[in-house]
């Protein structure tokens, strides 16, 4: 009689390629963490740093110069980076979520000037979807586009833009026509410098400080027909694709700092003493610390989970949401917890458990809060 088959460990190539990105990780990532909280600037060496090495958009085509990797692997990268600097993660990240939709639906010269530039790092990426009055109504976009000949004419805001006070380049959704909904969108990516776009400037953010956020207006900004990603109207399943994607990077990196916001808790309730003994001993404690380790490998399970599910060619997006949706929630607990054991001290910024409380509430908002996860879901299970 056949039994379900699972496996749970990483392929030996997959334990390498952690164990490799894990100390690049602490050795060239860690020593630029604190100068860039401080002055809330994310190292842009890190971008051909990380294309140097192949850490950059993993799972793209060998063509275009990628590992040719799978998605367990960016998972990976995403889970490693985060436990140095979500931040970190976001930003390297987005290199991908600007360029899933090139990928996917993009021309063959596209592709060949906009991929190799984002895997090789040697160009900046920004995807823009948010906008002031528009968050997760993806499909009720304000921002407009109009063809003008061979060009188009774009007018409108993004919010929240990751990497957008820097980028090179910037993947954009807009509206040709309101009335027709996600039937009505076009994609485009925009160059930096481009007339009639105005790069407002840096957001402030209660955390991911070494992540920059920022605004971007569109003035009757022109862009060639070369810029336009696939069909003038029907461009909204490249969003679609690229957030599906993202969620399971977003996962990981929520997972991560989940992961590391525990290690720190461990260690700090082992070496802190009270009334004769370390803190851990207290059942109060110690049962904290057993259902934070618990919700990590949930997290962690979900994640690789929906990863696998991608890598095989199979229908992911209801994992996809699950994973950051969960890992989402545990990780504001699981960090919340962390700041606790650590008492007065994990209010103070001398240990790292408040960063990676700040860090990680984002992780219930960005790429779809946790509502709209809630909805996909629910979708899923036809109720």
């Amino acid at each position: 009689m056949g039994g379900l088959k699972v496996d749970f460990d990483l392929t030996e190539e997959q334990k390498i390629f952690q164990d490799t990105i894990r100390k690049f990780a602490q050795k060239e990532l860690a020593p630029l963490l604190d100068n860039a909280e401080e002055t809330k600037t994310f190292p842009l060496e890190l971008f051909p740093k990380m294309g140097e090495q192949g850490y950059l958009c993993v799972n793209y085509d060998e063509k275009y110069g990628g590992a040719g990797a799978d998605k367990v692997c960016d998972a990976i990268i995403n889970l490693e980076i985060a436990k140095i600097s979500m931040a970190f993660s976001t930003s390297l990240s987005a290199q991908a979520l600007a360029t899933v939709p090139v990928k996917t639906f993009g021309s063959e010269q596209q592709k060949n000037i906009y991929l190799p530039a984002a895997i090789s790092g040697k160009g900046k990426f920004a995807f823009a979807m948010t906008e002031p009055n528009v968050g997760s109504d993806s499909a009720n976009i304000e921002t407009s586009s109009r063809k003008d000949g061979d060009s188009y004419i774009i007018n409108g805001t993004k919010m929240f833009v990751t990497n957008g006070p820097f980028a090179d380049y910037i993947t954009i959704s807009a509206s040709t026509d309101r009335s027709k909904g996600a039937k009505g969108i076009a994609v485009f990516i925009i160059e930096k410098g481009t007339p009639g776009m105005i790069n407002v400037g840096k957001l402030e953010k209660m955390g991911q400080h070494a992540a920059e956020t920022g605004e971007i207006l569109f003035e009757d900004c022109r862009v060639p027909k070369e810029c336009l990603i696939g069909p003038h109207e029907g461009g909204f399943p490249a969003l679609m694709i690229a957030l599906n994607e993202s969620r399971i990077s977003v996962a990981a990196m929520i997972a991560g700092t989940a992961e590391v916001a525990f290690e720190a808790a461990i260690k700090y309730s082992k070496e802190r003493v009270a009334f004769g003994k370390p803190i851990s001993k207290f059942q109060v404690n110690r049962f904290k610390l057993v259902e934070m380790e618990m919700k990590v490998e949930i997290a962690k399970l979900l994640v690789y989970k929906a990863a696998w599910l991608c890598d095989q060619n199979r229908p992911y997006t209801k994992e996809a949401s699950m994973a950051k949706l969960y890992a989402s929630e545990a990780a504001i607990q699981v960090t919340s917890q962390a700041v606790q054991l650590h008492g007065g001290y994990g209010y103070m910024k001398e240990y790292p458990v408040e960063r990676y409380f700040r860090d990680a509430r984002l992780g219930a908002i960005f790429e779809g809060t946790s509502e709209i996860q809630h909805e996909i879901i629910a979708r899923y299970l036809d109720i």
